[in-house]
């Protein structure tokens, strides 16, 4: 099964268990945060259950002055899953800050090639 899904990755075996081993051990202190991959196929941390990834609410509370409250209303989140995002966050500040930069990047790409795109088509 392991060789299937290196496979199927495109990875090594020892990349996705050094990968798989990774993540368990971040749910196993974390256990409100899960890991998708997000659209550039890039693994990030997300709330269990959730399509929000922890950068998001980072952003949003420092957007909303850390009113813990508001934010949870407006991702439809408890305030606990709010607060599970900040420990993540205290704990791996640099790899979230990455994750939301990177994705703002890509974003930012995908904008300009939808736009060059438009310019083509009549």
């Amino acid at each position: 099964m392991l060789d299937r899904r290196a496979d199927e990755l495109g990875q090594s075996r020892n990349a996705l268990v050094e990968r798989l081993l990774a993540e368990g051990l971040r749910r196993e202190e974390h256990p409100m945060v899960w890991f998708r991959s997000n659209a550039a196929g890039v693994r990030t941390a997300a709330i269990v259950g959730r399509r929000i990834y922890i950068w998001q609410v980072i952003d949003a509370l420092r957007t909303m002055d850390g009113a813990v409250a508001e934010v949870a209303d407006d991702f439809s989140l408890t305030e606990l899953q709010v607060r599970a995002a900040v420990d993540y966050y205290a704990a791996f500040s640099a790899e979230v800050d990455a994750d939301a930069e990177r994705s703002r990047e890509f974003t930012r790409r995908e904008r300009e090639r939808r736009e060059k795109a438009a310019t083509l088509t009549p």
